[in-house]
């Protein structure tokens, strides 16, 4: 005997079965903009700090280029 549901029960279970597809659709949108708003933040740090070590390094090669070196004075061997 195979069971079959009456037509209020039929509209039930499938207003039912939309809102959880509804659902799961939100909450992916959601997971989806969660999951932007981090890759961008990652990106927003990433490019902070590129920008702070080739600040350094910049600074580090103008250090190198300007301080003096250590050349030792010639001797005067024997001359006035």
């Amino acid at each position: 005997m195979i069971a079959t549901m009456n037509s209020k029960e039929f509209l039930k279970k499938r207003a039912e079965a939309r809102f959880k597809q509804q659902e799961r659709a939100s909450d992916g949108r959601k997971a989806m903009a969660e999951y932007e708003a981090q890759v961008f933040a990652m990106r927003e740090k990433t490019a902070h700090l590129r920008a702070l070590r080739l600040a350094k390094e910049a600074q580090e090669q103008a250090q190198k280029h300007a301080a003096p070196t250590n050349v030792r004075p010639l001797k005067n061997h024997g001359k006035p």
